[in-house]
């Protein structure tokens, strides 16, 4: 017993198992809307966004969280633009966009030699994550959560249904720049826990899992959150005992949680799709 409680004994432990519950509540609270727009692939593409921005802003000696939430921003519109003059597909758009801006940022970071290590930036590690960070983390993360809760039933309807949200008088074009700097906010607080490799996971993971539970969107928020949430400090907790990573351990544990959710949701699920097909079936 007195094993289990070891983690708590260290300072960088505790640390860790707070912004990751924290950052795994954000990231899941925004996954609904994510998941509910089709938006998995923008949030993979802004998580790998700004790592360019990380790098220019140590070049011109900024805050890191400015530099990639700018990069994030950036790399958006700029994703917007080639949509809109080319006319290609929106997912072949991201695709183009997010590796050129990672391999970008790559590229800086080769040809200026700096203390930011790579492994970090593309991993994450919360284990050595400082005092301002996590002062950055719960603003970030405070800033988002005031946000989605004052403005979350128009996303909602511009997710589900942008053409009748325009045909309201809802500013569709507003709320669509809200999101993404949301996003891009949440990538950036979410980059120093998991790094940018397996941010997109928790960004899309528990919406994904909590849309398979429930039909009814609230219920979905809080499924989700509370799962994601739950995920980070358990995941965070894990990693201690089996000296893993712990991005990759909260991800593999949302991951699990997914897949029992696939198999066993009891409207959604694979076993309750098949017992529906069996009777329908039957009744024929």
């Amino acid at each position: 017993m007195t094993n289990l409680l070891t983690p708590f004994e260290y300072d960088y432990m505790l640390k860790a198992i707070l912004v990751s519950g924290l950052i795994g509540g954000v990231c899941a609270f925004l996954s609904c809307f994510i998941t509910l727009k089709g938006w998995s692939l923008m949030g993979d593409a802004l998580s790998h966004a700004v790592v360019p921005g990380v790098s220019l802003a140590w070049l011109l000696g900024l805050p890191f969280s400015l530099g990639a939430f700018v990069a994030g921003i950036l790399a958006a519109v700029t994703m917007g633009w080639i949509k809109k003059k080319s006319g290609l597909r929106e997912d072949a758009v991201i695709g183009v966009v997010f590796t050129s801006w990672f391999a970008l940022g790559l590229l800086l970071l080769s040809l200026y030699p700096s203390n930011l290590n790579l492994k970090t930036i593309i991993f994450g590690n919360i284990l050595a994550i400082s005092d301002p960070d996590i002062l950055q983390v719960l603003i970030i993360s405070g800033i988002s959560i005031l946000v989605l809760a004052v403005k979350w039933r128009d996303l909602l309807l511009y997710c589900f249904d942008e053409a009748h949200a325009r045909a309201l008088g809802i500013d569709t074009r507003f709320l669509h720049f809200l999101l993404l700097a949301l996003l891009s906010a949440t990538a950036v607080a979410a980059l120093q826990t998991v790094g940018a490799c397996l941010v997109v996971a928790m960004l899309v993971t528990p919406g994904a899992t909590a849309y398979l539970l429930t039909d009814c969107f609230g219920k979905m928020l809080i499924i989700a959150t509370l799962t994601g949430a739950a995920c980070g400090v358990i995941g965070a907790y894990a990693s201690y005992f089996i000296n893993g990573s712990t991005g990759g351990c909260i991800v593999v544990l949302q991951t699990l949680v997914f897949l029992a959710a696939l198999v066993f949701a009891p409207k959604h699920g694979l076993l309750a799709t098949r017992r529906l097909r069996r009777l329908a079936t039957r009744t024929a």
